[in-house]
């Protein structure tokens, strides 16, 4: 006896400095288990783990009585939508909340299959809107699997109600392509609903997870008292009745965090029994006691037993887990017998297990199988919704490619809980960008028709207004740009355009026509203008190599004769102003250049008489040149968006962008000239300040 109890207490010092690290644990993490537990309620309605995951048994010393429990499976799934506009599916049930390898109590567990209550039957959107409120807004605490079923079924209602929408549609000649999707106003209520029940059930959580940890802070405590109750067999004998009470109220405790509950138990069971084997207690009774307590446990290993036979694995299942409720309230056996029926109850939950554990991993792969071939699909339409499509007859070919892979994916059956939703949502998005892209392509290209018809009806009708006019210059430059304007504009229907054509080059030769006709004697006037220019352009090289004195007073004569000559032929035109301005802007550098040195010099001269009037003209300078400056900045700004826009809508060689362009370059450099004088006070302050 002495032997047994010295290695009972040897085994409780160990097992006190786990219960002892375990406490240390639980103080730190009471206070922060809410917000470790409301990011998993972020985004989806609070959940205990998945429902496919088996339910392995995990092996526990002989020495502890209790049977490990298995995790609960998952609420069987809702039908999926068989329309290329699914339905999301419903949200996975939450699990019980059992501990994987302990023997704490559930507190939600649900009831066997065969029991539960039959759902009720909902036939429009309206009695669902109506339900989901009342549990949105009511005291009762939601239901995760009623939950899911009301979204289910109102979606199977609203995608029917679409399909009929798009059946009258059809029926009545419309277009598949221009077919609108109207949004629904009881949807937008349905969700927000939803998300009013989903932040319902995080709340719900967070309190259970706080709940928890209580729970195990009070199972700690009795544990503690326990322990400090078997010291001796006379203590042990004392403290009977306190004993009880103990066991009693750790009964009563229900939930405690899953990944603390094994070891907690195993603490427990280790005191409980060090306090019977202490108990000097009248043997017969004792004895009673255990023979009473090996029946209750014989029994339960045979009810074990016999859902081998049961061919509904998840009601066995269930049963299994009130089997190990059962076990855990029953007392302590004869010593000798605990390692032998604890040994018999978990072979035959071995057994359940096992046929648990097999049924989710062929569902489980299954699922995944499904998983595989919907994401080839999506990758399938998502690469079809990218490709350009340039025609009519490209969008009809891919239309029947989008069709048969919708058609070939009702065909397929569940992907897993928690990506099914995710997989169609990626679908139909898939789906939603291909069918909008060809329904704004065609309405695009029906406007564009409509509105390059309209475009070109207006230049025939200018065209026309001018053809019989005989201010021959102004009414050509107007008509070219006219034909300049209709070759920006796009196709229109194949007859209407030819006659459009046919009408504006009508008005166009008139013009043309009358006009050769009535210039013919201006030619040889023309062609005198044209030498007269290139003389001026010529004596503008020869100042340019020369850069002798009086230069900027030449340029401007030159400049002066040159703009006083008339017309030179239009083929010319272009060709004798770039050469113009060429030679002109390479003058007007030069002397930019050489003028911009002169006057920072001068400016850096005056620079000594300045700063001896004190730091105030120098400050006063420099902010007034700073003024300049930003001012300065600002115009030449505006000037480069102006330009922008010119050249966005004109041809290179406009003149008045190349005025503009050579105006911008003026101003750029008296704005360095600017900047260089204030680096000029700037070095004047430094060195004053050295």
């Amino acid at each position: 006896m002495m032997n047994s109890q010295d290695n009972a207490l040897e085994q409780a010092k160990n097992v006190e400095n786990i219960v002892k690290e375990t406490a240390e644990e639980v103080v730190s993490q009471v206070e922060n288990t809410v917000a470790e537990a409301a990011p998993e309620a972020e985004s989806t309605e609070p959940e205990k783990p998945a429902a496919a995951e088996e339910a392995a048994v995990v092996e526990e010393a002989p020495a502890t009585e209790e049977p490990a429990v298995a995790e609960e499976p998952a609420a069987e799934v809702a039908e999926e939508p068989a329309t290329a506009d699914e339905a999301p599916v419903a949200e996975q049930a939450p699990v019980a909340d059992e501990e994987a390898a302990a023997a704490e109590e559930t507190a939600d567990e649900p009831a066997p299959a065969a029991e539960e209550e039959p759902k009720k039957v909902y036939k429009t959107k309206a009695e669902i809107l109506e339900r989901v409120k009342e549990i949105a807004h009511g005291e009762e605490t939601p239901n995760k699997e009623e939950v899911d079923n009301l979204k289910t079924i109102f979606y199977k209602l609203h995608i029917a109600e679409r399909e009929a929408r798009l059946k009258d549609y059809l029926d009545q000649g419309g277009e598949p392509e221009k077919f609108q999707v109207q949004p629904d106003e009881d949807e937008e209520v349905f969700k927000a609903e939803m998300s009013v029940i989903r932040e319902k059930r995080a709340k719900i959580f967070m309190e259970q997870e706080a709940e928890k940890q209580e729970n195990l802070k009070r199972k700690l405590a009795i544990i503690d008292k326990i322990k400090n109750m078997a010291t001796s067999p006379e203590e042990a004998n004392r403290a009977y009745q306190d004993f009880k009470k103990l066991q009693a109220e750790w009964r009563e405790i229900k939930s405690v965090p899953a990944d603390k509950a094994n070891e907690l138990w195993r603490s427990y069971q280790l005191y409980v029994e060090q306090f019977y084997d202490l108990l000097k207690l009248n043997s017969e009774a004792r004895e009673y006691d255990f023979r009473k307590n090996l029946e209750l446990k014989t029994k339960l290993c045979e009810a074990a037993e016999n859902l081998a036979n049961e061919p509904d694995v998840i009601s066995a299942f269930h049963q299994l887990q009130k089997l190990h409720q059962e076990y855990r309230e029953i007392g302590p056996v004869a010593k000798e017998l605990r390692e032998e029926i604890w040994t018999r109850f978990k072979a035959a939950s071995t057994v359940i297990n096992k046929r648990h554990q097999q049924h989710f991993e062929n569902l489980r792969a299954r699922e995944e199988e499904n998983l595989n071939k919907k994401t080839a699909l999506c990758e399938r339409v998502e690469a079809i919704a990218k490709e350009e499509s340039k025609g009519a007859s490209d969008w009809e070919q891919r239309t029947k490619e989008i069709m048969e892979i919708q058609a070939e994916w009702k065909t397929i059956g569940f992907a897993p809980q928690k990506m099914n939703v995710k997989i169609f949502e990626r679908f139909r998005a898939a789906c939603d960008e291909f069918f909008g892209k060809k329904a704004q392509y065609f309405r695009d290209l029906k406007q564009r028709f409509a509105e390059n018809a309209e475009k070109k009806k207006a230049l025939v009708a200018q065209a026309q207004a001018l053809q019989d006019s005989t201010d021959w210059k102004s009414t050509t430059d107007k008509l070219i740009a006219l034909q300049k304007e209709w070759k920006t504009i796009g196709m229109v229907p194949k007859k209407m355009g030819d006659q459009l054509w046919k009408d504006f080059l009508g008005a166009c030769n008139k013009f043309f026509e009358a006009r050769n006709a009535a210039t013919a004697g201006t030619r040889s006037q023309e062609h005198a203008n044209l030498q007269k220019k290139r003389d001026i352009i010529a004596q503008l090289k020869a100042v340019a190599e020369e850069a002798g004195d009086n230069v900027q007073e030449t340029v401007q004569r030159l400049v002066d004769e040159y703009q006083a000559v008339g017309h030179v032929p239009f083929r010319e035109k272009d060709k004798v102003y770039k050469e113009y301005h060429e030679v002109l802007d390479r003058l007007y550098k030069e002397l930019n250049i050489s003028t911009a040195r002169r006057r920072l010099d001068n400016f850096k001269s005056n620079l000594k008489d300045m700063a001896r009037r004190g730091e105030d003209a120098l400050d006063n300078e420099r902010s007034r040149l700073m003024r300049r400056y930003e001012s300065m900045k600002a115009e030449i700004q505006t000037y480069e968006n102006n330009l922008g826009f010119l050249n966005a809508s004109s041809k290179k060689g406009n003149s008045l962008i190349d005025e503009m362009n050579r105006k911008v370059q003026r101003l750029k450099d008296d704005c360095n000239l600017v900047r260089e004088k204030i680096k000029a006070i700037d070095a004047e302050n430094r060195e004053k300040g050295e």
